[in-house]
């Protein structure tokens, strides 16, 4: 599934657009519907302009998430998000 991303600045073309493979687990994976999708965002968005375009209709499930971009574990929401990247997105878990 291809979404198309709102957030970040246009330009005068409008935007400028780059994909990112994202994976959702567990709670955020019955919030977005979705096990994976290729999202369109524009270029630079953050982890957190991803979460807020969104829009979803939990969003005290991704409050709380951690991610892995690229294998790299990060909470850090104003991290850039690159064309290309895998963005995994977790939600707490419990277990043992």
């Amino acid at each position: 599934m291809n979404r198309v991303g709102t957030c970040g600045p246009p330009t005068d073309e409008g935007f400028i657009t780059m994909q990112v493979q994202v994976r959702y687990y567990a709670a955020a994976k019955a919030a977005t519907g979705v096990a994976e999708e290729t999202r369109d965002l524009p270029a630079g968005a953050t982890i957190g302009a991803f979460l807020t375009d969104l829009g979803s209709s939990s969003p005290a499930v991704f409050a709380r998430c951690s991610f892995i971009v690229n294998g790299t574990a990060t909470t850090d929401r104003a991290r850039v998000l690159n064309e290309g990247d895998r963005l995994d997105v977790l939600p707490p878990f419990a277990g043992g």
